[in-house]
């Protein structure tokens, strides 16, 4: 059957015999980066030295490296658990005895997330108790938006990079570090934090860009997939559940980073 006589069979409500096949959207166009390919010299406080973004980052589509299980269709699906021997041994010294929350007081989030690939797929975060299914809730309403996220991994370390890239995108929350530039913890360490999409939402004081390649998405007067903007669905989502965005803060701009604390 044709598309015209598949269409007039329609009109008519008459019932054809075959479908006429519905027209596939073309896939995303991808960006082709290799991440961590190209190491940056670093400065004397151990940050990467600030590259202005390639060409091919400054509109960034990469499509997800999954580390777990891509969910089995398009629904939303998330799920929270207690840290369990094997996921302990997976967050590395992201936790380490003397960190300031002990791990009874931390859960385990799962969520469903879109890609920039179009894609769905299953991410991971380390979230205070009392918050996780709050942020899952978040995630339910980002992925029925379709935001698109890179990755969501929990991270491994909370030192540093002694080689940096400055091309890094990992979606995170948990890990036992400092306040950048400084020397109390930060919300972070308290699973009281998260960091969406660092490079499209990049960290800026006095001359200090993380991801250091990222500094093209200073600019937020130009939208592009995975930012975040001012009064826009994910800062309004977070706002319900009491968390407020570094990218309304006065002395920096922390473009990527939640917080339940304000800091």
């Amino acid at each position: 059957m044709t598309c015209l006589a598949w269409l007039l069979a329609v009109l008519t409500f008459s019932v054809p015999t075959a479908s006429c096949p519905v027209p596939q959207a073309d896939p995303p166009h991808l960006t082709e980066w290799r991440i961590g390919a190209k190491t940056l010299p670093t400065r004397p406080d151990g940050f990467g030295v600030v590259r202005r973004t390639p060409p091919e980052l400054r509109t960034r589509r990469m499509a997800t490296v999954d580390a777990l299980p891509p969910p089995p269709d398009a629904r939303f699906r998330s799920s929270v658990q207690r840290i369990t021997p094997a996921v302990r041994d997976r967050m590395g010294t992201s936790w380490e005895r003397g960190c300031p929350v002990p791990l009874r007081a931390l859960r385990y989030l799962q969520v469903v997330f879109h890609g920039f690939d179009e894609r769905p797929h299953t991410g991971e975060l380390i979230v205070r108790k009392g918050h996780a299914r709050n942020v899952a809730g978040v995630f339910r309403q980002l992925y029925r938006a379709r935001f698109p996220i890179e990755q969501m991994t929990l991270p491994t370390s909370s030192r540093r990079d002694p080689t940096p890239s400055g091309d890094g995108n990992g979606t995170g929350a948990m890990v036992c570090r400092a306040t950048t530039g400084g020397s109390s913890y930060s919300a972070h360490a308290y699973g009281l934090a998260i960091d969406l999409n660092p490079f499209q939402n990049p960290y800026e004081k006095d001359g200090l860009v993380i991801p250091e390649r990222a500094r093209s998405y200073l600019d937020r007067s130009w939208h592009r997939p995975g930012m975040i903007r001012r009064g826009g669905l994910v800062v309004r989502a977070f706002a319900r559940i009491g968390w407020s965005w570094g990218g309304d803060w006065r002395t920096l701009k922390d473009y990527q980073h939640f917080s339940a604390t304000g800091r």
